[in-house]
């Protein structure tokens, strides 16, 4: 490894949902002596991405704030997205949250949420949480846009955890339900990713390139009674297509 490979490698220990590591362990994950894990937890302090912590564990640091408060201000398809989704409430129902995701480490992240303003449960789709890649409408609108080859790498790679959750799909009935998904233009899943939640998804491009899901979450019995439930497929469309026209006009 290299050694900027190995900074990325001692970063993402801390994916995995333990919150502090010592120079010891980091040394035995990335497969280098103790005195080199040392040698770059001090580099990573001093750069803030980490918080020393006593006896010789490590935390994330305050780094990564200042970071996401930049991504959040400056990123060009949050800025663009976000006055549409606030739009998308308005359109369907104050009791809605509209989610902006990306494919990311072979999962799909969420980068920006807006609120419906009325009260209802949180969607489980929240800023920088890392959400299965095979399960939900948010997830299959971005991979029924992903190039054959692509998706039949990431399909190999991931099939255990795709038969563990869904032991009834296989390859060829996966690339049925993602064409049909590709076809109509979005996708409009029920208690998949969380029981009584629906979730109705749309792709975001740039250029002819994916890049993105636009999607609305809410409780199955809000779905029922939506005023506009015949419109809200094309609200969902229309507005991942004015970004997605905005994104590749601006980039």
């Amino acid at each position: 490894m290299t050694v900027p490979s190995r900074i990325i490698a001692i970063l993402s220990l801390f994916t995995s949902g333990r919150t502090i590591w010592t120079a010891e362990d980091i040394a035995l994950q990335i497969g280098v002596s103790t005195s080199t894990a040392y040698r770059y937890t001090k580099e990573l302090c001093v750069a803030g991405f980490l918080d020393p912590l006593s006896p010789s564990g490590f935390s994330l640091g305050p780094a990564f704030i200042q970071y996401d408060y930049l991504l959040r201000t400056t990123d060009p398809i949050i800025h663009l997205a976000s006055p549409v989704m606030k739009q998308i409430i308005e359109q369907t129902d104050p009791r809605i949250d509209v989610v902006l995701s990306r494919l990311y480490n072979n999962c799909v992240l969420c980068i920006h949420q807006e609120n419906g303003p009325q009260p209802h449960p949180p969607t489980s789709y929240a800023r920088g949480i890392a959400m299965p890649l095979f399960v939900g409408a948010t997830s299959k609108v971005i991979l029924a846009h992903m190039p054959g080859r692509a998706l039949k790498r990431l399909y190999l790679q991931k099939e255990d955890v795709i038969r563990e959750a869904l032991p009834q799909m296989t390859w060829a009935g996966l690339k049925d339900e993602l064409k049909s998904i590709r076809k109509q233009g979005h996708c409009l899943t029920i208690s998949e990713v969380t029981n009584s939640r629906v979730g109705l998804a749309a792709p975001v491009f740039r250029d002819d390139h994916i890049v993105a899901s636009l999607s609305i979450v809410m409780e199955s019995k809000v779905f029922e009674k939506l005023a506009v439930k015949e419109d809200v497929f094309d609200i969902v469309k229309n507005a991942a297509a004015s970004i997605s026209n905005k994104f590749s006009a601006q980039v």
